[in-house]
């Protein structure tokens, strides 16, 4: 699986199963809003999306950036992870 930051596109990507998933987002004073997670029928009930979240919190805390969560699925996870409140913008 090969994670980028996509910023000409706005988004986060993960290739899973010779498909991506991404989560978009919106730039502001060093933080990114998550707004939408997209992850394509192959690649659903894999825990690709659940491997994308991981990745995008790894790079923005080695980036040192915040991040906060603008979509249903984003909220959901950090929700379940308390120990992902390091990178996120309130």
């Amino acid at each position: 699986m090969a994670f980028r930051d996509n910023p000409a596109d706005k988004r986060f990507e993960l290739d899973v199963d010779g498909v991506v998933v991404f989560a978009e987002y919106r730039e502001k004073s060093g933080m990114r809003a998550l707004t939408h997670f997209e992850t394509p029928e192959a690649a659903r009930g894999k825990g690709a999306a659940g491997k994308l979240m991981a990745e995008i919190l790894a790079d923005a805390r080695g980036r040192g950036e915040k991040l906060k969560a603008l979509c249903p699925y984003a909220e959901d996870y950090l929700g379940k992870h308390p120990e992902s409140g390091d990178v996120l913008s309130l």
